[in-house]
């Protein structure tokens, strides 16, 4: 019999997690008052499907115990756990803040065999190339999409008020029902403040730590200056900024230039020096110029370091941007929406901009990380990724 079995922690704790919540009772307080007094027919969340939620997680468990593929102990698990998570979001609408012990139970169950799902998918050693690709996106999107459920879940079961934390579905449909705004933010935002500030701060690092590597004594006058001005805070910057450049997304792209300009310029001095003592003598046995040295040898082992200060800048050019937003700002941008909709208790809307800056900065970030292993295809880093 065991020789048929394949046991795992999550599948048998939430068979465990399924007995507790049988024993338990109710999985909510109308349900409990419900079976106290039958005769007052009251209705209650999870009538008729309670028995289908636990018969879910407790199938999954087990048949995913059974010694099958892995895709096919992944689907198991998958339409185990997302149905019982689906049927609990679904019952627990119009009776917030009356979960019991059990409905927490179930919901730990079901993340458990969502968990195992992920384990088996990540597991997985498929060997055509777009089924590696497709497991990349899946196993990230699977365990984003528990999070979510997770906090969902949560927050309705336990009736945490709107004001400390909304659910993702409100989040979701405030920006659905706010997207000519949101537009208007991001245009403001991130095509105005952050590319510009990007793109100057890079490029006038990147320039300055060639001239820097070029001339000693710039080196050793800049480098410390660097490390104290990436130290200055952001809220001291921000309103002198506003002050010498105007309320508009000027004043944000140069806070966002300042923000860029030294993590580029430092990386990309420390990348320069990355090459080899060998590597260079033989560009001089070559009778090799220090430009020739320079775009042959040096910058391309720079690279690795010159991509890591633009995938450090993809973050903190966003962030500049937003707080320096709070100091002075037209009527648009994210800083200036996230900081007046706070002021109205609209949490929800602020939220729908933190949803949104956050997409962008991981859509820049992700951008910046194909342009790196395009570029330094060959960096061991890249290959052995």
């Amino acid at each position: 019999m065991t020789a048929r079995l394949k046991p795992s922690w999550q599948a048998m704790l939430a068979l465990l997690l399924v007995v507790i919540g049988l024993v338990l009772g109710a999985m909510t307080q109308p349900e409990a008052d419900a079976i106290a007094n039958p005769a007052a027919g009251a209705a209650y969340p999870y009538l008729g499907t309670k028995s289908v939620i636990l018969g879910l997680i407790g199938l999954a468990a087990l048949g995913s115990m059974l010694r099958l593929r892995p895709f096919a102990e992944a689907l198991v698990l998958f339409v185990g756990a997302h149905g019982a998570a689906w049927l609990l979001l679904a019952g627990i609408g119009g009776f917030e803040g009356t979960a019991k012990a059990p409905y927490y139970c179930a919901l730990t169950a079901a993340w458990l065999l969502g968990w195992r799902c992920v384990a088996v998918l990540s597991s997985m050693r498929p060997a055509e190339r777009w089924e590696r690709l497709a497991l990349n996106l899946v196993v990230p999107a699977l365990f984003g999409a528990w999070l979510l459920i997770l906090w969902e879940a949560v927050v309705r079961g336990a009736g945490i008020p709107f004001i400390l934390l909304p659910p993702p579905s409100a989040i979701g449909a405030r920006i659905v029902n706010s997207l000519p705004i949101l537009g208007e933010d991001v245009r403001q935002t991130i095509f105005k403040a952050v590319l510009v500030g990007y793109v100057v701060g890079c490029a006038a690092g990147f320039v300055v730590a060639i001239l820097a590597d070029r001339f000693l004594f710039l080196r050793r006058g800049l480098i410390p200056i660097g490390n104290l001005v990436s130290a200055l805070p952001i809220i001291g910057v921000a309103p002198i900024m506003v002050m010498w450049f105007g309320f508009d997304w000027q004043s944000k792209a140069a806070v966002v230039i300042i923000m860029t300009f030294f993590p580029m310029l430092v990386n990309t001095v420390a990348g320069l020096a990355a090459s080899s003592h060998m590597e260079r003598d033989l560009m001089r046995t070559y009778a090799s110029s220090y430009w020739q040295t320079l775009f042959k040898l040096r910058l391309p082992a720079a690279g690795p370091f010159i991509f890591n200060a633009l995938k450090i800048n993809s973050t903190l050019a966003l962030i500049g941007a937003i707080v320096a937003e709070f100091f002075g700002t037209p009527v648009v941008g994210m800083g200036f929406r996230i900081s007046t909709e706070v002021g109205r208790m609209n949490i929800d809307m602020v939220w729908a901009e933190i949803a949104v800056a956050a997409l962008a900065g991981s859509v820049f970030y992700g951008v910046v990380a194909l342009l790196e292993r395009a570029a330094t295809f060959w960096h061991p880093s890249i290959r052995g990724g």
